[in-house]
């Protein structure tokens, strides 16, 4: 047995010859009404992510990708605005940070995606995913959101479980 190990170099994460790394950018495009916010509004945090896209392609980044936030009142579809930032755009890549199919209907989502990769000259990419493990459903509870309807239904509880 051979105790000899190697180690690391920088060589090891270099690009294989006749290649190039791409570095891009994720926004997750969170937006709530709070004191402080500098998004003031679900318009400016769109107007925003545009502007970031832009000025990405402008310092050499390849990649552009939101998240898909549905219920949310700024992302709960991309493609409008990945169509705003192709339109503004020239070489940047453009893409979704994992949609899940669960809440998609295909057909319809295939349509706008298309419509969007029209106007982006095919720089549209996109990520899909068949949905989170069922053990995260309420994940959100995780991160000490409850939705309304959830928060109802535990004050409910509250209200109703208490002995006199």
């Amino acid at each position: 047995m051979n105790a000899h190990k190697t180690t690391p170099t920088l060589e090891h994460l270099q690009p294989a010859p006749g290649t190039s790394k791409k570095l891009g950018f994720l926004s997750f495009g969170h937006w709530a009404e709070i004191p402080g916010s500098r998004v003031n509004s679900a318009s400016d945090s769109l107007h925003q992510a545009i502007d970031l896209a832009v000025g990405a392609e402008e310092i050499g980044l390849d990649g552009a990708f939101f998240r898909v936030h549905h219920f949310d009142q700024q992302q709960a579809t991309p493609y409008p605005l990945l169509s705003a930032i192709a339109a503004k755009t020239s070489r940047i890549e453009l893409g979704t940070g994992v949609i899940d199919m669960r809440y998609e209907n295909p057909l319809y989502m295939a349509e706008l995606a298309a419509m969007s990769d029209l106007i982006s000259a095919g720089r549209l990419q996109l990520g899909v995913s068949r949905g989170s493990p069922e053990s995260v459903i309420r994940g959100f509870e995780s991160f000490g959101y409850y939705p309304p309807k959830v928060k109802m239904r535990v004050r409910w509880h509250a209200v109703t479980s208490t002995s006199s």
